[in-house]
């Protein structure tokens, strides 16, 4: 399936002329059976970067800015046999929604996408994308939430707050909650992220305690050293993320390779790495990730 001219118009049009036509593809969707696809596995493709303002992927700093393009690779990504799952904020699901890309597929609603990458207010990520009733409205299969814990920033409570609103909010709609925590830190005024063990196995015992249950959780999570000390912080499920994109694209296949064998982690959540993979072939990069599982 491609994006071409046409299609492209018929998703203008209803933009223009029809809007109520999202909601009617929503209510039409075919819903997935499972969160997990044949091979046991859920397998997400995840484009919710450009509403935070991170459009970069690998040496392209304007990458994700070029809307039909990128949702020419959504359509390929989300074809290609074993991708049963996509992560996206409303303008990008609407968008596959018209498209009709979304039938049998897990849909996870990005939720908080207040933190601008760059900005000074990045660690107050407020929730301006989905809610929870939205997610629900929609007939979607849950949201997620980033949650970035800096020891010294006093931002970090009011999100954690938030987080955990929203963990129990999607709970009570017994829709996932999937929480993609880190330790950061600010240096030279960026904020990074401290991907150690030791910091993941405080993110991840942290993120497992938001909200008033975790009947529902997911933990979206990077790849680390020690990965396995960093997964025996909880007994939650949970997705390896895929990060920035690597040159070597075979040593990210293997830590992720490395990290499907733990008992807790139950499939991959990859954007920029499998949408703009080095060399471009977004078929073959995605059929490689998803022969690993």
């Amino acid at each position: 399936m491609h994006v071409d001219d046409d299609r492209f118009r018929e998703l203008i049009t209803a933009r223009v002329s029809r809007p109520a036509a999202i909601a009617e593809a929503a209510a039409k969707r075919r819903r997935p059976t499972s969160l997990l696809a044949d091979h046991g596995r859920l397998m997400m493709i995840a484009a919710d970067h450009p509403a935070r303002g991170a459009l970069a992927a690998g040496s392209r700093p304007f990458a994700m800015g070029d809307r039909v393009d990128l949702l020419d690779r959504l359509v390929l990504a989300l074809s290609r046999p074993g991708v049963n799952g996509v992560l996206g904020t409303p303008d990008v699901l609407e968008d596959l929604l018209l498209l009709g890309a979304l039938d049998d597929k897990v849909v996870i609603g990005s939720m908080n996408r207040g933190g601008l990458a760059g900005t000074v207010f990045e660690l107050d990520d407020r929730f301006t994308a989905y809610d929870a009733q939205a997610i629900a409205d929609a007939g979607f299969e849950g949201g997620k939430m980033l949650t970035r814990i800096d020891p010294n920033d006093p931002a970090t409570v009011a999100t954690l707050e938030s987080c955990a609103d929203a963990v129990s909010d999607l709970a009570r709609h017994r829709l996932l909650a999937m929480v993609e925590p880190f330790i950061s830190h600010r240096a030279e005024g960026r904020v990074r992220n401290e991907l150690t063990a030791d910091a993941m196995v405080l993110a991840n015992a942290i993120a497992a305690g938001l909200g008033s249950t975790s009947a529902y959780t997911w933990l979206k999570v990077p790849i680390v050293d020690e990965m396995e000390r960093a997964m025996a912080a909880t007994t939650l499920p949970a997705l390896i993320l895929g990060g920035e994109v690597a040159e070597d694209q075979q040593a990210t296949f293997a830590n992720w390779q490395k990290a499907l064998a733990l008992p807790t982690v139950q499939g991959l959540v990859i954007g920029r790495s499998l949408l703009y993979p080095p060399g471009d072939d977004v078929a073959a990069a995605v059929d490689t990730a998803v022969g690993l599982l």
